[in-house]
């Protein structure tokens, strides 16, 4: 019996899958500089009521400034996802399909790379991601 290398890596995707996380990568990477351009924007900040009270964060959320942007970056791209989604479903009447809701579900769970490549790559099989 041959021995054969393991399809997965250690992150858990498969080599099919590898190309469309380097996609979902490239496009986090983009909206990581869109978002530090609007953070160094020259214009000020509208203003906001200001609370008597400091504001902590929600649970599982912490203060940190990186970790802010990761989500903002991640959070932007799933709406990108859902736009095209939406657009997809409104030219051919098609619904939500039970797996993709699920995908859908565990990302705003968890939100993180590897749970935003499942819902890419049903976008990918319909054939609607422009990148």
């Amino acid at each position: 019996m041959a021995d054969t290398p393991d399809s997965t890596d250690e992150s858990g995707l498969t080599p099919t899958t590898d190309a469309l996380a380097e996609r979902v990568r490239d496009r986090l990477t983009l909206a990581g500089t869109a978002f530090d351009r609007r953070a160094a924007a020259s214009r000020p900040k509208a203003r906001r009521r200001k609370t008597t009270a400091p504001t902590e964060p929600a649970a599982g959320q912490t203060a940190d400034p990186l970790h802010a942007r990761e989500r903002a970056c991640l959070r932007a791209v799933f709406h990108e996802l859902g736009d095209a989604h939406r657009g997809y479903r409104a030219r051919t009447g098609h619904t939500v399909t039970p797996a993709l809701r699920a995908a859908t579900t565990a990302f705003k769970q968890e939100p993180s790379l590897l749970s935003l490549v499942p819902v890419a790559a049903f976008l990918d099989e319909l054939g609607i991601l422009a990148w």
